[in-house]
């Protein structure tokens, strides 16, 4: 039987976004009794000990250290985008040159034959994850994301230099710690991703979704067709300045001015007063309710027992909760942008371009309109969805072909070549 280590900076529940990826990884190739173990950071060490009491053997744990705590600190006072290329970066690293030696270990010890690193998800950060003496694969990545030509006022000029910056030494920090370089198998969400590779790369490029649906959380078991009642709209993620739910909230008040309907706000963050203010002056505060982080079956009942999900982010890469929202049968309204774009079509949702900031809000407006007006239309998307990621996005499918993928790291002469997987578009 194959033997998989996978290693990442974070797996968790808790910490959303690609910290979901490597735990769903582990914890369905372990519901299948694959040979897998996870190498992780500590700090997520009481979750995963909670979540997954019966591999705690199998689990393994880098301790924090005082430059840990000094980074995250140093974090804590830069824009988030200038965070993630330089502090979070410089983590991550660290944290990677530690595994690094473990890893080494256990392909030696525990006869490892795979070692899978599936975060971080940006194609531009380096790797540490080489001559560890077997075949790595590293992926799904997702990004080299911009927020959109309407909306790049929203980033300052410094952090739009130091990005920049940071994308064009990419390469040369790529070619001095070559992890990406020497991976046997580079696995990309999308072509945006796929171009952004860093250059000089050797190994097979496959084509594979980011995220996924465990469709025995997300699933939905309320009818969607009632008319006479008040119409939930629902936000989920992180209360970051590029989600936009300032401009959710700003269509939202024009809505709930002319029609019966409510709008719930889960998640937390940084901007969660801002919001909270901006709600009261918009006098709102009976239509809409600020919930704060959710285990994810509370958000799963949430999802239940909303109408819509509505996500306007404008820097979203992948967009895990629009894909959960579909799995449950619930029709979604997102900005037309990166991940959401990607999952979504007019057959299951309503895309909003975002080329301006009224463009957008009006877009929300019309389009919430339009849905809480229709009981029928939201049911006929909804179950469009629902088919979409029966057929594309289920997780029991990424990890049947994450396992072929596996196979093909194995293989004695993995090919140097492109290869597509099928677009579920196609």
């Amino acid at each position: 039987m194959i033997k998989i280590l996978i290693v990442a900076e974070h797996a968790s529940s808790k910490f959303g976004g690609e910290a979901f990826l490597p735990l769903n990884y582990f914890r369905l190739l372990r519901k299948r009794n694959i040979d897998a173990r996870l190498l992780v950071h500590q700090r997520t060490q009481a979750e995963l000990e909670s979540l997954l009491p019966e591999e705690c053997d199998r689990m393994y744990f880098v301790s924090d250290t005082w430059v840990h705590l000094l980074l995250w600190r140093l974090g804590e006072f830069l824009p988030r985008r200038l965070a993630l290329i330089t502090t979070d970066l410089i983590s991550h690293l660290y944290t990677q040159r530690i595994q690094r030696q473990i890893v080494r270990e256990f392909v030696e010890q525990k006869k490892i034959d795979v070692v899978h690193e599936p975060i971080l998800v940006s194609p531009k950060f380096p790797s540490l994850m080489f001559d560890v003496g077997v075949p790595v694969v590293i992926g799904p990545m997702n990004g080299a994301i911009e927020y959109p030509p309407g909306f790049r006022y929203l980033q300052s000029w410094f952090v739009d230099l130091i990005v920049s910056l940071g994308r064009k030494l990419s390469n040369f920090a790529n070619y001095l710690i070559p992890g990406k370089l020497q991976a046997e198998i580079l696995l990309v969400a999308n072509q945006r991703t796929r171009k952004a590779l860093p250059l000089g790369h050797h190994g097979t490029v496959l084509e594979l979704v980011e995220n996924g649906v465990d469709t025995s959380v997300w699933q939905g078991v309320k009818s969607k067709t009632e008319s006479n009642k008040k119409t939930s709209f629902v936000f989920i993620g992180r209360l970051v300045d590029w989600k936009a739910v300032d401009l959710l909230l700003q269509a939202f008040s024009v809505v709930a001015a002319r029609l019966n309907v409510c709008l719930k706000i889960i998640g937390d963050g940084k901007q969660r007063e801002i919001l909270e203010a901006q709600t009261k002056q918009l006098n709102l505060n009976s239509k809409v309710t600020f919930y704060g982080w959710l285990s994810q079956k509370e958000c799963a009942d949430k999802l239940n027992n909303s109408d819509v999900l509505v996500l306007p982010s404008l820097l979203e890469c992948g967009g895990a909760v629009v894909l959960e929202a579909m799995a449950m049968g619930i029709p979604v309204i997102a900005t037309k942008w990166g991940g959401p774009a990607d999952y979504l079509n007019e057959s299951c949702g309503i895309l909003i371009e975002p080329t301006s900031k009224e463009a957008l809000v009006n877009g929300f407006i019309d389009a919430m309109e339009k849905l809480a007006k229709s009981p029928q239309l939201r049911s006929q998307l909804g179950n469009a969805g629902k088919e979409r990621v029966r057929e594309n996005f289920d997780w029991e499918r990424k990890i049947d072909r994450i396992l072929e993928i596996y196979d093909l790291a194995t293989a004695i002469n993995v090919p140097a070549k492109i290869v597509n997987s099928v677009n579920p578009d196609e």
